[in-house]
């Protein structure tokens, strides 16, 4: 049988997860905390890696999205309403705010080399972003995306390499788990920008895209959970290598970092004069894979979950992903930070991840639809721990965007 290539779908996941907010992120963590929080990068990888296999397996065996399986096993009327409200909001309404920051971050990137101002770079990345979506081809979007990640991925880890972190501090921070003073927001902020809810529905439905039904199921499983495996722990590469930049670099000078163009200015007595434009390349990577990814799951997302058919070129999901692409670009051109959209959005996403995650548990078990195929002992486990992690995290992050826990 033909081989096919070690990256796929598992790539956009990484793609979706890997975006200006989490280089910020991961970048302001190492100059804060050095080492002392790379357990929590650990841990939202593992978390990752377990979601997204059953996303994925849900996707090949039982040919159907996280929103279609949803609306099939959900009966209460009250219920489903409410869910489909919260995704339909929540993901659909709160990626077109998130999308401004994707635009914006792979704007800056570009001003910061060109001397333009970022306002006219995001019309240039909006435009790249729908033009590629418009394609309506799951081939063309993923190949995109996996050159971008390669040089997202070559920049960070060779801006890791020549700053030379200590491998044995990388170690302790991840078998010596600690939480300094004032990092707990921290490590909300870094699962919380790996573990993402909309990546459920992306992963599900793109699978089926990249595995069609005539291959065998044993085979289209197998090299699904080598992506996964492979692209997630890829994007963990770069989340480490972003604290760990920023740890050796920042943490025991005590420079503090506000934002991306600040990193790349304080690196460059480090890494030399090219230090802006190496991790200007990367930054416009990451904003530009995050600006393609988001508004893809918003609309398999909203489709899946209204039951619409969640082909790329029907009016309907494209409607879904143009109005996030449109009003983030419009959004970042303008200037506007709408600060009560972005906060609604993340007070509900807090409350989606563990909806979602334990909806997902649930449906794994179902044995009409998955057979042989539903979760065994340790993925029950496995996917248990998660869910009570993140429901924990979830219900301190909803009450502190509403003010309730001073953040």
């Amino acid at each position: 049988m033909k081989r096919r290539k070690p990256f796929g779908p598992g790539l956009l996941v990484a793609a979706a997860f890997i975006g200006p907010g989490t280089v910020t992120t991961a970048s302001v963590a190492g100059a804060q905390f050095g080492f002392a929080l790379v357990w929590a990068v650990g841990f939202s990888i593992v978390a990752t890696l377990v979601l997204q296999e059953m996303s994925a397996r849900l996707g090949i065996i039982a040919r159907s999205g996280l929103g279609e399986a949803l609306r099939a096993a959900i009966r209460t009327p009250l219920f489903r309403l409410l869910l489909l409200t919260l995704v339909v909001v929540g993901i659909g309404g709160g990626n077109a705010a998130f999308e401004m920051g994707n635009i914006l971050g792979a704007a800056v990137a570009l001003a910061e080399v060109s001397g333009l101002s970022p306002s006219s770079w995001t019309l240039v990345v909006g435009c790249l972003a729908f033009v590629l979506l418009w394609s309506g081809t799951y081939a063309a979007i993923e190949r995109v995306l996996v050159l971008l990640v390669l040089l997202m991925s070559g920049v960070f880890l060779l801006t890791a390499l020549l700053v030379q972190p200590s491998l044995s501090d990388i170690w302790a921070g991840f078998f010596s788990p600690t939480l300094p003073a004032g990092s707990f927001m921290t490590v909300m902020a870094l699962v919380g920008t790996t573990v993402v809810p909309y990546n459920l529905f992306l992963h599900a439905s793109a699978v089926q895209a990249k595995w069609p039904a005539t291959l065998f199921a044993s085979q289209a499983l197998r090299e699904a959970r080598r992506d996964t495996f492979l692209s997630i722990s890829l994007g963990g590469a770069l989340t480490l290598a972003l604290v760990a930049t920023a740890a050796a670099a920042f943490f025991r000078q005590g420079i503090a970092l506000e934002n991306a163009t600040s990193i790349a200015k304080q690196l460059e007595p480090l890494v030399g004069a090219h230090a802006r434009l190496l991790f200007a390349t990367g930054l416009f990577a990451a904003g530009l894979t995050s600006a393609i990814t988001a508004p893809l799951a918003a609309a398999y997302a909203t489709a899946g979950v209204l039951g619409w058919s969640v082909d790329l070129d029907t009016g309907k999901v494209r409607m879904v992903w143009s109005a996030v692409v449109l009003i983030g670009t419009g959004l970042a051109f303008f200037g506007q930070h709408p600060l009560v959209a972005i906060l609604l959005a993340q007070a509900v996403n807090a409350c989606l991840l563990p909806l979602l995650a334990g909806c997902l548990l649930f449906v794994m078990n179902q044995q009409k639809l998955l057979g042989s195929y539903t979760n065994g002992i340790l993925a029950n486990m496995a996917g248990s721990a998660v869910v009570l992690v993140v429901t924990g995290l979830g219900v301190f992050q909803f009450f502190r965007v509403w003010g309730v826990i001073p953040s």
